[in-house]
């Protein structure tokens, strides 16, 4: 057996490990990079050979995880890509939105570039489109969580609940080949316990190799205080002053779970009277998902469901679709809550609405999610006194907020818990889908605590299992 570390080593985004097992040749993710430094990746041709894999194995539908697939379509990848029901659709509504939003920014650029007589630093145009979209769906394959899966002789594959998204999923594969059985776990992202909406993660008790995440490795989330207190804090506070509140938002999971909290601030008289716009067709499409997949729901929210409330809506809620609604947000006076996509701020609706508020002192940019390093997002969080919108340098003027509650990401205590579910050690464990700081972190702390075999891997690194 050969692990290939295609993607997410060091750094949080690209996730993609290629598995060769008994023969077998598998993809686990396939991401797009949205770090600023990485972005040069993404038009990387593949180290692998698309048409050569018998299976993609996604673990959840977030771009990061499944943003490259079309690419390798283009590339010749004709195997079957198995993701759960829910991980199925939502993909298809990810990748869609993503052709459409690079279609859009390659204009923007191109009619930009024109105007000030100068080249970009990558080629003006889309990394795939529509087309290479309407050619991937057909192989997505819907599985059901904890059956076992056939993928090839000797090679099959469990999807088990993360916790992080509708539909995400832990991938265990099973490898039986000479008589012997070798088991190896990817975490995917570990979603936090007791949030709602989603049930808690798994938990295994055994595995030959386990690749986790390490988002949060060095640092728990701590005692943040309650989120629907802090959001009512950030919103009347930001009403009073006579801005707006930005919220930029991953369509999935995020923009759901604050419609949650809003519908259940509003139920209580805690969410001021006014309009809170959800600028996203993709969360729109999205929200109609998880209202097909109740199914995926912790006990809370079916309870909700089943005394007649309304989890995934609230009056006053506004969901906007076309380009001319999301413009029109911007020529309101009137305080608004505004959401849009994308979480990191590096594509999409997000950055006209940032381009808009930033520099107004009496707005609020509050974000709810995490900000890989190189991103606009994290530019902000950081502290940065000016950032580059759509060509034009911004002063950051509007107060910047972070509600850390919200993460769909395990902490660092979150981490260790799930690996103590383990009742002996794995032969070799492996720490992806974090910077370098975090996911070394982690691994000194697991090798002093637990005495385990920890590696965290280079880009494109091999490593032969036994």
């Amino acid at each position: 057996m050969k692990l290939q570390f295609l993607g997410a080593a060091r750094q949080v985004t690209g996730s993609q490990y290629y598995v060769q097992a008994d023969g077998a040749k598998l993809l686990v993710d396939c991401g797009m990079y949205q770090e600023r430094d990485f972005l040069a990746r993404n038009w990387d041709t593949s180290p692998v050979r698309p048409r050569e894999i018998d299976a993609v194995l996604l673990t959840h539908a977030h771009i990061d995880h499944c943003g490259l697939v079309p690419k390798l379509v283009q590339e010749g990848l004709r195997c079957p890509i198995y993701a759960t029901w829910a991980s199925a659709e939502l993909a298809a509504v990810v990748l869609r939105d993503s052709a459409h939003i690079q279609a859009e920014d390659a204009a923007f650029k191109q009619k930009r570039h024109r105007k000030e007589g100068r080249e970009g630093k990558h080629p003006i145009k889309p990394l795939y489109t529509i087309k290479d979209v309407d050619r991937t769906l057909p192989l997505l394959e819907g599985v059901p969580y904890n059956d076992s899966i056939h993928v090839k002789d000797g090679v099959s594959a469990v999807f088990h609940d993360a916790g992080h998204i509708l539909g995400s999923a832990m991938i265990e594969i099973n490898v039986r080949a000479n008589g012997r059985a070798r088991r190896l776990i990817f975490s995917g992202d570990i979603g936090q316990r007791d949030r709602p909406i989603l049930r808690d993660p798994s938990v295994f008790s055994e595995a030959d190799y386990v690749v986790m995440e390490s988002t949060y490795g060095d640092r728990d989330h701590g005692e943040n205080g309650d989120v629907e207190s802090q959001l009512e804090e950030v919103i009347r506070s930001t009403v009073k002053a006579g801005g707006n509140v930005v919220i930029p938002t991953f369509a999935i999971e995020r923009a759901q779970e604050l419609i949650f909290h809003m519908s259940r601030m509003q139920r209580s008289g805690r969410l001021p009277s006014l309009p809170v716009f959800l600028d996203s067709p993709m969360a729109a499409e999205v929200t109609e998902i998880f209202r097909r997949h109740r199914d995926y729901f912790d006990e809370e929210t079916l309870g909700l469901i089943a005394a007649g409330e309304s989890p995934l809506g609230f009056p006053g809620l506004q969901i906007v679709r076309t380009q001319e609604q999301s413009m029109a947000i911007n020529h309101r006076k009137e305080p608004a809550v505004i959401m849009a996509t994308s979480g990191m701020c590096t594509a999409g609706r997000i950055k006209h609405h940032l381009a808009h508020n930033i520099w107004r002192p009496e707005s609020t940019i509050l974000f709810v999610g995490y900000q890989a390093n190189g991103t606009l997002g994290r530019q902000i969080v950081d502290g940065s006194n000016e950032v580059r919108i759509h060509g034009r340098n911004l002063m950051v003027r509007a107060r910047i907020a972070q509600i850390h509650g919200f993460s769909g990401h395990a902490d660092r205590a979150g981490l260790l818990a799930w690996l103590g579910a383990f009742q002996k050690p794995p032969r070799q464990l492996f720490l992806t889908h974090g910077e370098a700081e975090q996911a070394l972190a982690l691994a000194t702390q697991i090798g002093n605590d637990k005495g385990w075999n920890v590696m965290v891997p280079e880009y494109q690194e091999t490593v032969e299992l036994a």
